[in-house]
């Protein structure tokens, strides 16, 4: 294995697909030797750091702090992560070719594994190095999964032959069915579904040719991510350029561009300074006295978060945390959350998790009748995430606890530091 050309493979991909995506399509290569020359090694990378961050750094559990896997446990985790992220992305280049019709490209096995595998490079690289990276890790996890749909954007064309007119649908279309098998496959074992995928069709999905006319509502979640993802070819243009100048620092703060543009929805947003988040941590909450308080303003990668949090306390065990998160510059993605209609309920012997949207607002709760613990979340106008969690007599107090907060008055600040993208 010629790891020198593995890391080149990858950066190259990283910081300039455009011109290395004609290279891929071009080069020969069979499902065996994707998997044996690249994917294996990059899909290492997360396994391992997981490992090291369960065994080493522990993970954070709310009301419990942090908690280290055990060697063995971590261990099988690491493998058992390390397997299913190199069945996912062979299952997820089987629906990229299956679809490949209905968009005018060309069916074709390996060139449908190469745009996947290579497009996993983001969420593999730096997806798994986040893994050890406090606080902002999920952000710079999920920035690096968007940089990777993209990536599949730009490589479609050259390895699937599709126009390129349809990469932005294609690509759309290939995420979305994605989620979509990824819980029918969990569901029933996958045996029906991976049939259907290899007879070279999914259910529901008609034939069509090249000449085909492909019209996308633009203002539903397709649309949404089309536009999305032709924003991302924009940032992408800056980020060759600075590529092709030398500029280390230009190619970062253009990468930093890119995944602002997918995080963010298509605008730029400057988060909320501290001092704009303190006025809606309130001195009392659910009459306990505020105890602690802090806000914070965070970057990288040209990208801002915000985040506000205070603790409320009688000093006789009952004790309530509030946090107030502006997600700045990934407001995009809970505009997909709520163009997806995300909503999931799971119920325990002691309490319930539940995720629903309640008037137009994504809401989160969870309860646990045995401790009498709970949390509430409500996301305000796609940005913001108001949060309050700790010991409770029910989900109903926690509930009033921040509906005493001003929720209005934040939410009207939606607009604030937010202009539209360069």
């Amino acid at each position: 294995m010629d790891l020198n050309r593995l890391f080149e493979r990858a950066k190259n991909v990283l910081l300039l697909p455009k011109t290395e995506w004609p290279v891929i399509a071009a080069e020969p290569a069979t499902t065996g030797t994707i998997y044996k020359d690249y994917l294996v090694w990059l899909a290492a990378i997360p396994a391992v750091l997981g490992f090291v961050d369960a065994t080493v750094f522990g993970y954070g559990v709310p009301f419990m702090g942090s908690i280290r896997i055990g060697v063995g446990a971590a261990l099988q985790g690491a493998v058992v992560s390390f397997v299913l992220t190199l069945a996912g992305i062979y299952v997820f280049s089987l629906i990229v070719n299956a679809l490949a019709p209905t968009f005018g490209a060309t069916k074709d096995g390996v060139q449908a594994l190469k745009v996947v595998a290579y497009s996993a490079t983001s969420g593999l690289v730096i997806g798994g190095v986040a893994t050890l990276v406090p606080w902002l890790g999920g952000l710079l996890t999920l920035g690096a999964a968007i940089y990777g749909i993209y990536l599949l954007y730009l490589g479609l064309p050259p390895t699937m032959k599709c126009p390129p007119e349809k990469a932005g649908t294609y690509t759309a279309v290939s995420v979305l069915v994605c989620f979509v098998v990824g819980a029918i496959f969990w569901s029933l074992a996958g045996r029906l579904l991976l049939g259907g995928m290899m007879s070279g069709a999914l259910p529901g999905l008609p034939e069509r040719t090249a000449s085909d006319d492909i019209q996308v509502d633009p203002d539903s979640p397709l649309g949404k991510l089309e536009r999305m993802g032709k924003q991302m070819e924009e940032a992408g243009k800056k980020l060759e350029d600075a590529q092709k100048s030398g500029d280390a620092k230009a190619q970062s703060e253009a990468l930093g561009a890119v995944l602002g543009a997918a995080l963010g929805g298509g605008a730029q947003v400057e988060s909320l300074a501290p001092d704009r988040i303190k006025p809606f941590l309130p001195e009392t909450l659910a009459g306990l006295p505020r105890r602690t308080l802090s806000a914070e303003r965070n970057a990288a990668m040209g990208m801002q978060i915000s985040e506000g949090r205070a603790t409320y306390g009688d000093g006789q065990g009952r004790e309530l945390t509030l946090e107030i998160t502006d997600l700045g510059s990934a407001q995009g993605v809970m505009a997909l959350a709520g163009w997806a209609s995300i909503e999931s309920e799971k119920q325990t012997e002691t309490g319930y998790e539940k995720t629903a949207r309640v008037d137009g607002r994504i809401v989160h709760e969870e309860w646990d009748d045995s401790r009498k613990r709970g949390e509430y979340s409500i996301v305000l106008g796609e940005r913001f995430v108001a949060k309050i969690e700790g010991k409770a007599q029910g989900i109903e107090q926690l509930k009033d606890g921040l509906g005493a907060v001003d929720l209005a008055g934040l939410e009207a600040l939606k607009g604030e530091g937010v202009r539209p993208a360069n």
